[in-house]
Protein backbone atom coordinates (compact mmCIF):
# COMPACT_ATOMS: atom_id res chain seq x y z
CA UNK A 1 0.00 0.00 0.00
CA UNK A 2 2.91 2.45 0.80
CA UNK A 3 4.57 1.97 -2.03
CA UNK A 4 1.70 2.52 -4.21
CA UNK A 5 0.72 5.84 -2.46
CA UNK A 6 4.68 6.73 -2.52
CA UNK A 7 4.21 6.56 -6.34
CA UNK A 8 0.96 8.50 -6.97
CA UNK A 9 2.18 11.14 -4.48
CA UNK A 10 5.62 11.74 -6.30
CA UNK A 11 3.36 11.50 -9.79
CA UNK A 12 1.33 14.71 -8.05
CA UNK A 13 3.86 16.61 -6.68
CA UNK A 14 5.72 16.52 -10.19
CA UNK A 15 2.80 17.55 -11.84
CA UNK A 16 2.35 20.26 -9.59
CA UNK A 17 5.57 21.10 -9.92
CA UNK A 18 5.85 21.31 -13.47
CA UNK A 19 2.64 23.58 -13.59
CA UNK A 20 4.52 26.29 -11.69
CA UNK A 21 8.21 25.39 -13.05
CA UNK A 22 9.57 24.96 -9.77
CA UNK A 23 12.18 22.51 -8.78
CA UNK A 24 12.55 20.11 -5.62
CA UNK A 25 14.91 18.88 -3.74
CA UNK A 26 16.10 16.71 -0.23
CA UNK A 27 18.25 16.56 2.14
CA UNK A 28 17.66 12.95 3.87
CA UNK A 29 18.92 11.48 7.07
CA UNK A 30 16.81 8.32 8.42
CA UNK A 31 15.77 7.80 4.52
CA UNK A 32 18.93 7.40 3.22
CA UNK A 33 17.92 8.40 -0.19
CA UNK A 34 14.21 7.34 -0.62
CA UNK A 35 12.37 10.45 -1.25
CA UNK A 36 15.13 11.05 -3.98
CA UNK A 37 14.38 7.51 -5.08
CA UNK A 38 10.65 7.94 -4.95
CA UNK A 39 10.92 11.43 -7.05
CA UNK A 40 13.35 9.90 -9.51
CA UNK A 41 11.05 6.80 -9.99
CA UNK A 42 8.78 8.99 -12.12
CA UNK A 43 9.33 9.81 -15.72
CA UNK A 44 10.20 13.40 -16.67
CA UNK A 45 11.41 13.85 -12.83
CA UNK A 46 14.51 15.62 -14.86
CA UNK A 47 12.03 18.58 -15.27
CA UNK A 48 12.14 19.36 -11.54
CA UNK A 49 14.17 17.18 -9.61
CA UNK A 50 18.43 18.16 -9.65
CA UNK A 51 19.62 15.73 -7.15
CA UNK A 52 19.40 15.40 -3.32
CA UNK A 53 21.91 15.15 -0.70
CA UNK A 54 22.08 11.95 1.85
CA UNK A 55 23.03 13.79 4.93
CA UNK A 56 23.69 10.50 7.44
CA UNK A 57 26.73 11.61 9.16
CA UNK A 58 26.33 14.91 11.26
CA UNK A 59 29.90 16.09 9.95
CA UNK A 60 27.99 15.79 6.42
CA UNK A 61 24.82 17.81 8.17
CA UNK A 62 27.58 20.52 8.85
CA UNK A 63 30.11 20.18 6.32
CA UNK A 64 27.71 20.14 3.44
CA UNK A 65 24.44 21.72 4.54
CA UNK A 66 25.97 24.07 7.35
CA UNK A 67 23.90 22.79 9.83
CA UNK A 68 25.50 24.84 13.38
CA UNK A 69 28.09 22.53 14.83
CA UNK A 70 26.69 23.95 18.34
CA UNK A 71 22.90 23.05 17.32
CA UNK A 72 24.08 18.99 16.63
CA UNK A 73 25.88 19.32 19.67
CA UNK A 74 22.96 20.58 21.72
CA UNK A 75 19.77 19.73 20.31
CA UNK A 76 21.57 16.20 18.28
CA UNK A 77 20.61 15.57 14.55
CA UNK A 78 16.99 14.17 15.93
CA UNK A 79 15.68 18.14 16.30
CA UNK A 80 13.90 20.98 14.43
CA UNK A 81 16.36 23.09 14.41
CA UNK A 82 18.66 20.72 12.28
CA UNK A 83 15.58 19.89 10.68
CA UNK A 84 15.23 23.54 9.78
CA UNK A 85 18.86 23.98 9.17
CA UNK A 86 19.40 21.28 7.01
CA UNK A 87 16.12 22.11 4.64
CA UNK A 88 17.21 25.77 4.34
CA UNK A 89 21.03 24.15 3.09
CA UNK A 90 20.40 21.68 0.60
CA UNK A 91 17.45 24.44 -0.25
CA UNK A 92 20.15 27.21 -1.06
CA UNK A 93 22.63 24.49 -2.92
CA UNK A 94 20.44 23.16 -5.17
CA UNK A 95 18.67 26.51 -6.17
CA UNK A 96 15.71 24.41 -5.51
CA UNK A 97 12.09 26.24 -4.94
CA UNK A 98 10.70 23.62 -2.50
CA UNK A 99 13.33 21.25 -0.07
CA UNK A 100 12.45 18.80 2.03
CA UNK A 101 14.70 17.37 5.52
CA UNK A 102 14.64 14.29 7.45
CA UNK A 103 15.85 13.51 10.34
CA UNK A 104 15.16 10.67 12.84
CA UNK A 105 15.85 7.28 14.94
CA UNK A 106 14.66 4.60 12.37
CA UNK A 107 15.67 1.59 14.62
CA UNK A 108 15.64 -0.90 15.58
CA UNK A 109 18.54 0.46 17.82
CA UNK A 110 19.02 4.14 18.48
CA UNK A 111 15.80 5.30 20.39
CA UNK A 112 15.74 6.52 24.23
CA UNK A 113 13.33 8.10 26.48
CA UNK A 114 13.08 11.97 25.08
CA UNK A 115 13.77 10.27 21.70
CA UNK A 116 12.31 6.63 20.71
CA UNK A 117 12.78 4.85 17.75
CA UNK A 118 10.27 6.23 15.09
CA UNK A 119 10.52 9.75 16.45
CA UNK A 120 11.67 11.61 12.79
CA UNK A 121 11.77 15.54 12.37
CA UNK A 122 10.38 16.68 8.92
CA UNK A 123 11.29 20.33 7.39
CA UNK A 124 10.26 21.72 4.37
CA UNK A 125 11.39 25.27 3.26
CA UNK A 126 10.26 26.92 0.32
CA UNK A 127 11.11 30.31 -1.76
CA UNK A 128 9.53 31.76 -5.10
CA UNK A 129 11.47 34.32 -6.87
CA UNK A 130 12.62 37.35 -4.30
CA UNK A 131 10.44 36.01 -1.60
CA UNK A 132 12.42 35.16 2.17
CA UNK A 133 12.51 31.55 2.62
CA UNK A 134 9.59 29.82 4.54
CA UNK A 135 9.92 26.72 6.60
CA UNK A 136 7.72 24.66 8.54
CA UNK A 137 8.98 21.77 10.72
CA UNK A 138 7.01 18.89 12.67
CA UNK A 139 7.71 16.46 14.56
CA UNK A 140 6.03 12.33 14.00
CA UNK A 141 6.51 9.42 16.40
CA UNK A 142 5.92 6.89 13.50
CA UNK A 143 5.62 3.14 14.57
CA UNK A 144 7.04 -0.35 12.76
CA UNK A 145 10.17 -1.82 11.91
CA UNK A 146 12.81 -0.01 10.18
CA UNK A 147 11.61 0.13 6.34
CA UNK A 148 8.00 1.07 7.93
CA UNK A 149 9.16 4.09 10.49
CA UNK A 150 11.38 4.88 6.59
CA UNK A 151 8.14 5.02 4.64
CA UNK A 152 5.71 6.62 6.81
CA UNK A 153 8.73 9.22 6.68
CA UNK A 154 8.95 9.04 2.78
CA UNK A 155 4.74 9.51 2.60
CA UNK A 156 4.80 12.25 5.18
CA UNK A 157 7.58 14.59 3.22
CA UNK A 158 5.96 14.09 0.40
CA UNK A 159 2.27 15.16 1.45
CA UNK A 160 3.83 17.87 3.54
CA UNK A 161 5.90 19.06 -0.24
CA UNK A 162 2.82 18.20 -1.98
CA UNK A 163 0.41 20.99 0.49
CA UNK A 164 3.09 23.35 -0.01
CA UNK A 165 3.03 23.41 -3.85
CA UNK A 166 -0.48 23.64 -4.05
CA UNK A 167 -0.70 26.63 -1.85
CA UNK A 168 0.82 28.88 -4.68
CA UNK A 169 -1.30 29.50 -7.76
CA UNK A 170 -0.22 28.44 -10.98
Amino acid sequence: MEYREITELARELGGELEKRDWRVTAAESCTGGAIAAAITSIAGASNWFDGSIVSYANRIKNGVLGVDSNDLKQFGAVSEPVARQMACGVLAMMDANLAVAVSGIAGPDGGTAEKPVGTVWIAWAHAEGQEPVQIDAKCFLFSGNRAEVQSQTVVEAMKGMLRIVREHPV
